[in-house]
This record gives C-alpha cells, structure tokens and sequence, in this order.
C-alpha cells in the first residue's frame, strides 16, 4: 500500500511500533541505516510483539540506495519545519513517507530535496518540540490509508 521509510532511527521501541503499524496498515517498512540498535534488540522485539513476521521490513545502507529500490514514489517528508499539515496531503497508494531520526528529525539537506508541498508537519500546540516518532507515523499512515478508502482492511 504505501512505503514508511525511517532514516537512521535511533530507538528500539519505536521501531518496533511502527513495525506492528505497517503490519496492520500493509505497509512496506524501510531502514536507513546506520541504526541506534540491533534488529534483533530485544525492547524492539518486545514493542512489536510478534508483528515482525507479518511487516515486510527492509534495510538500506543510505538514503539513495532506499529510494533508488523503489518505483519512483511520491516522497512526503515530516518535519516539524514542513510547510503544510499532513491534513492537506492527498495521498495515493505507493507514496513513501519519509522519517528522520527521534533525537535530531531530518537533516535540512534531505528536506530541501523535496518541493515544499511534499514537506509535512503534523499540528500542536505552540512551544511543544515534537510527537514520538512511531506516534506520528501512525498519525500519518491512518490518515493516508483513510484517504485511500481502507483499501486491503476490514
């Protein structure tokens, strides 16, 4: 349905929700290396129960190499520096949506790379840093899924 890219993710548990979301969105997971941990981390495998045989989950050794894999998606990035609310966004199936790390977000070299309307942000309150990363993806990947009709659930 569509591809959630995080670049070089730092937390265990995060990653290992964000495995049980793409498992139950249908989303294809991919891992920019270089990672904060060991796939086979136990506070990942915790988080993620045992989704992690039912996510399709892929490594990339950079950013170029990951996109270069795919069919030339659509890239939404999400930032808190993103131009337009996720809300805006009209989402299609095969869109990538791309991720940065929990402690630093996205280096503004990637998001320049992308036009401004493909850089998103998700909406809070004044004077608050950010939302946790698996949070936010799955903000991001229920909204797009809705948009697309729940196609594949029940």
């Amino acid at each position: 349905m569509f591809e959630l890219i995080l670049y070089q993710p730092e937390i265990p548990p995060n990653t290992g929700n964000i495995i049980r979301v793409c498992a139950n969105t249908g989303t294809t997971l991919h891992l920019v290396h270089p990672l904060g941990f060991e796939l086979d981390d136990r506070k990942l495998r915790r988080a993620g129960l045992d989704y992690r045989e039912f996510a399709a989950v892929r490594e990339h050794a950079s950013l170029e190499d990951c996109l270069g894999s795919l069919d030339n998606p659509l890239v939404y990035a999400l930032s808190t520096r993103g131009s337009r609310s996720y809300t805006e966004g009209s989402y299609r199936p095969g869109n990538a949506f791309l991720f940065g790390p929990e402690t630093r977000g996205l280096p503004q070299a990637v998001l320049d790379e992308l036009p401004p309307d493909q850089r998103l942000r998700i909406p809070m309150r004044p004077d608050n840093r950010s939302l946790n990363l698996s949070n936010a993806a799955a903000v991001l990947l229920y909204e797009a899924w809705r948009q697309c009709g729940f196609e594949g659930g029940k």
